[in-house]
Order: structure tokens, then sequence, then C-alpha cells
């Protein structure tokens, strides 16, 4: 599902109107509309405010669950390895 999908589905669950979310933001209705139909993005300010207002976590709007991050294990052993590299390179 799209960004714009989500941010109506999660608009229409509250009952709240794209002027309401226009308003609130603040922005053009007409522009938080092209966002909704997926013809505009939004700047990283309104992407911001529609979460708080809407309470969605951008990270669901930007599927950022399917990443996997780098634990503090992973960094440690990274760090490590290029220590070992760097110093039998040198020798």
């Amino acid at each position: 599902m799209k960004i714009g999908q989500k941010i109506r589905n999660a608009r229409e669950d509250m009952d709240l109107s794209q002027c309401d979310i226009s308003q609130l933001i603040p922005m053009n209705q007409s522009n938080y509309s092209k966002i909704e139909r997926d013809i505009q993005e939004p700047s990283l300010d309104q992407l911001k405010r529609i979460c708080e207002i809407l309470k969605l976590d951008p990270r669901y709007l930007l599927e950022l669950d399917k990443f996997e991050f780098i634990s503090p294990e992973d960094i440690k052993l990274l760090k490590e390895t290029k220590i070992f590299l760097e110093r039998n390179q040198l020798k």
C-alpha cells in the first residue's frame, strides 16, 4: 500500500476531512489531496505534521520496518574486522 492510501485510511478512521487535515498542517487542501492520491510527495515537515495529527508512525508510512538495521553488536564486529585488516595489511 502506498503512502497516500495509508494516510487516507488513517484520516478516514479518525472521521476527518481532507480540509480538516490541510488546515491543521497547514497547507492547501488541493495539495493535500494530491498527497493522498500519490501525485505529490509531502515535504519532510508536512509528513511529520501528518504523522502527528493522525498518530501514525513514520516507519509505517515509509515502510522502514522492512529494512534490517545494524545492531550494536554488528557495528562492534565491523570495527574489529577493520582493525584486524588494517594491522595485517601493514605487515
